[in-house]
């Protein structure tokens, strides 16, 4: 089977008729061998207004290809469904893009090694392979749009420079009837009218060479209001002064500098290199970096370290940096000169062939460079010393792979500046400074978004904020936004937020064209090893916004330095961030960036489906074990439910039951939301349980009822009364403390008769303290003591201190209302007596404190005395 999409979209056989299908197979053959979300076949098939049937109507699209696939003879099926959406698996000699690709590069690297023959026929033979205009014979939705653009652009890129080889091969008779075909067909193209006036100079037509100039110049005046740019300004200058360098000789030849081919000018020395991409459209913020770069390459030999190494996070914008960087670095007489460090199927050039690379870049003068180059990383070294020795060069090494790659490199060129980036930090390199590249500020993101995006953009402040919230600020993902709304007229920024607000499919939305944020994420996990990328992948469910050692040693399932292993490689390779938290006696804390995260949960979701709750049910009990164990010192004697079998895990040492509580409450609920959602009952209420003293302690109202909620709703589900019971009071409690009185006494009552039905004393009592504390809350001074007194009584018998100081907490204010100052001192003593046995600390700071207030204001209002939010706060020493 073939397919083309250089000119009409089709099959070698069997294509459907009807557009739609054809536009469906051109959306995946332009990004063949990749998964395309169904959410953009959607918007390629109908835009912002899909109709309601429209994911069943593009299953239909997929069957009609797939039988016209089967009815071609093709011996499998190449388009496959993968979540989210559908991938076709192709050969490379099977699609036409592929193939012109694969003799483009060819061509490419022949030409760079000054084979121009081989460069003519190979770009000659890519071309052959055009039948029309990219894409052509449907409609473009903005994904074929972007690539159709993006295809003819290159083609004519190609075909300029198969002419320079032409060029220099002296076809330039040969070529005029061509050229003068191409410049009528493409006026705006300064580099095709260059080649037609070589190729007329070459020919002996001066005149209409200099026509040519004038021609062209009158084209960009009245289109564009431009004159010619420098390619044609120089080349007039030269053909006007008789250049002999411009004249055909049949001689070994290089790039004059002109952007048209000429012959070498004699011995004359070459232009200096000047070999770095355009700058990035719309770059915007990284002051402090640039300033930094460039002072560290304006010290220049003064310094002690050389190169510079860019790392950080995929998509963050290191290229960029680097290149704008390159630009703007003063000095450098003997040339700029960037090389990728890998190849087209991303994986690592090896040091020899970067050797050479730079060799050829360069345009290193003598034998050595013009014949073939030496193989051995020795010989090589010597031949790039031998040429950068004592010259003033700036040398780019974009996307290193790893130190071994770079090190034979670096020491050949001593003399040399040398900018280097990478998705690992490079640590192991000697003499090297690091820049560490973040995210974007909100500012910063926001003027990206507003300068890319255009006047649309600008109109809706509070949709741009959103974006740069919903791209985590990442230099790529807010580009692929900002070209989104650009290539959609009939979207807008608000809009644009609404797709993008659902983490499910946030990644899928982010691909504009060849730009596609999950494939840049895709290939630094990709770049890890394999346990990394099982540790990347189970660490999605880490809760957010970071997590500790211990969280994530128990989601591996590893002990404590294994797991920060695999941690700090993933830190290193910034697939995951540490963070230092001032002050802290756990400094370091773990956290993803959004799209990282999306990416992990995104993968873990296509594996075994026993691995998430493996894991999750891990994390749930360690959360557990350790919450209880907080939770025993700082409320000792509250109900705690039981898990199934707790997770040994040490905690971090030296942080008191509350600072402890503090820094993980968040995750903490986090874990609760997930051990709910994976069905890991008993493990949501025991958590919940765990976490209602410090809830009550700080007055975190909002988390404590959302989290017992979800407890309340695990219990009835397990058919667990004993729990089902527990968080009922719990929720009275909450009641309670927020003056709800109606509920709390509902709630009261109800986990009364739960914990009488379990026969549990204990339970029933302290339910009847919490509806004493209701009824004196009303004013129901001796209703109140009656209940007191009840679960006094079941405190003592039960031997529940806790219960029983409570207990006596409450009679002592009742003592107070009724005028009994002295029976309310010795209550309070009581109580502090009992809390102390207890081993309550806090209950019984509280109640001696209280008694000597008493004491000392026999008339003190028990509203002054009462027990509230953050009583637990008190030092034990204030007893």
């Amino acid at each position: 089977m073939r397919f083309h999409v250089l000119g009409p979209v089709r099959m070698e056989q069997r294509t459907p008729s009807a557009a739609k299908p054809r536009i469906v197979l051109a959306t995946l053959l332009v990004q063949s061998n990749n998964v395309v979300s169904t959410h953009s076949l959607i918007d390629e098939l109908w835009g912002m207004e899909p109709p309601r049937t429209a994911a069943t109507t593009l299953q239909v699209y997929v069957s009609q290809l797939r039988k016209a696939l089967v009815d071609a003879g093709d011996d499998r099926q190449p388009l496959l469904t993968r979540p989210p959406g559908y991938v076709i698996q192709v050969r490379p000699d099977e699609l036409d893009l592929a193939v012109f690709e694969s003799l483009r590069t060819r061509g490419r690297a022949a030409y760079e090694r000054r084979d121009y023959e081989a460069a003519s026929r190979l770009l000659g033979e890519s071309l052959a392979l055009w039948s029309g205009p990219a894409l052509s014979g449907i409609p473009h939705g903005p994904s074929l749009e972007t690539n159709a653009i993006r295809l003819n652009e290159l083609r004519t890129e190609v075909l300029e420079q198969r002419i320079a080889a032409d060029l220099l091969l002296g076809h330039h008779q040969e070529l005029i009837g061509e050229l003068m075909a191409l410049v009528h067909e493409f006026p705006m193209r300064e580099t095709l009218h260059a080649h037609l006036m070589v190729a007329l100079y070459r020919s002996g037509r001066e005149s209409d060479a200099l026509q040519t100039y004038h021609r062209a110049r009158r084209t960009l005046i009245d289109e564009l209001g431009v004159e010619p740019g420098p390619t044609l300004t120089r080349l007039l200058d030269r053909v006007l002064a008789a250049d002999p360098g411009l004249a055909w000789h049949d001689a070994p030849v290089r790039e004059s500098g002109t952007g048209a081919a000429a012959p070498a000018a004699g011995p004359k020395e070459a232009a200096p290199p000047h070999r770095l991409p355009p700058v990035t459209a719309h770059f915007t913020g990284r002051t402090e970096e640039l300033a930094r770069g460039r002072r560290f390459l304006a010290a220049g030999g003064a310094a002690t370290d050389r190169v510079l190494a860019i790392s950080g996070r995929p998509g963050v914008g290191k290229t960029s940096l680097a290149v704008q960087l390159a630009h703007s670095a003063e000095g450098f007489a003997d040339g700029k000169v960037q090389i990728g460090l890998r190849n087209a199927a991303g994986a690592a050039v090896p040091a020899p062939a970067a050797m050479a690379m730079l060799l050829r870049r360069l345009w290193a003068d003598g034998a050595d460079a013009a014949g073939p180059l030496p193989a051995g990383t020795e010989e090589l070294g010597e031949l790039l010393h031998r040429h950068t020795r004592g010259r003033e060069l700036l040398l780019v090494l974009d996307d290193v792979v790893s130190e071994s790659q770079v090190r034979p490199l670096l020491a050949s060129v001593p003399d040399s500046m040398v900018v280097l980036t990478g998705r690992r930090t490079l640590a192991a390199l000697d003499h090297v400074q690091h820049l560490v590249l973040d995210v974007l500020s909100p500012q910063e993101a926001r003027r990206l978004l507003v300068d890319a995006g255009g006047p649309r953009m600008a109109q809706d402040p509070a949709a741009v904020a959103e974006l740069a919230r919903l791209c985590g600020r990442l230099p790529l993902a807010l580009r692929v936004a900002a070209g989104s709304l650009t290539a959609r007229p009939h979207w807008t920024a608000g809009a644009l937020a609404k797709r993008l607000a659902d983490e499910r499919t946030r990644l899928s939305a982010l691909t504009l064209g060849d730009l596609d944020v999950r494939s840049g994420l895709l290939a630094a996990y990709q770049d890890v090893g394999k346990p990394e990328r099982a540790a990347f992948r189970l660490l999605g469910l880490a809760p957010l916004p970071d997590f500790r050692l211990w969280t994530a040693a128990a989601l591996l399932g590893l002990d404590p330095p294994q797991a920060e292993r695999r941690l700090e490689s993933l830190v290193r390779a910034h697939l995951l961030e540490a963070r230092q938290q001032t002050g802290a006696r756990t400094p370091v804390h773990y956290g993803f960036h959004s799209l990282l995260r999306s990416l992990a949960l995104e993968i873990l979701a296509e594996g075994p489906a026993s691995v998430v709750p493996e894991a999750t049910d891990r994390l749930g009990r360690a959360c557990v074990e350790l919450a209880r164990r907080a939770d025993a010192l700082l409320t000792p004697g509250r109900d705690r439910l039981a898990a199934s079998d707790g997770l040994p895990v040490a905690g971090p040492p030296g942080l008191s039951p509350l600072a402890w509580f503090r820094s993980e409450a968040g995750g903490l609920l986090d874990v609760a939301r997930q051990t709910h959602a994976a069905g890991l009952w008993r493990l949501t209420y025991a958590l919940a349980s765990a976490m209602s003293g410090y809830y009550e302690a700080c007055a975190r109202w909002d988390d404590w009822q959302s989290c017992h909620d979800l407890a309340l709703d695990a219990a009835r589900r397990a058919e667990d009364v004993t729990a089902e019971a527990v968080v009922v009071r719990s929720l009275g409690d909450l009641a309670w403390q927020r003056r709800r009185y109606d509920r709390a006494i509902g709630c009261y009552r109800r986990a009364g008769r739960l914990f009488a039905r379990q026969g549990d004393r204990i339970g029933a009592g302290r339910c009847s303290c919490g509806e004493a504390d209701v009824l004196f809350g009303r004013g129901k001074v001796a209703e109140a003591g009656k209940h007191y007194a009840r679960a006094l009584a079941a405190g003592r018998a039960e031997v529940d201190a806790r219960g029983a100081a409570d207990a006596l907490r409450g009679l002592a204010f009742v003592a107070l209302c009724e005028g009994r100052a002295g029976d309310a001192r010795g209550l309070f003593a009581e109580c502090a007596d009992v809390a102390a046995a207890g081993g309550d600390e806090r209950w019984h700071a509280y109640a001696r404190r209280t008694a000597a207030l008493v004491a000392a204001n026999g008339d003190a209002s028990w509203a002054r005395l009462e027990v509230r939010p953050g009583v637990w706060l008190l030092d034990p020493s204030l007893g």
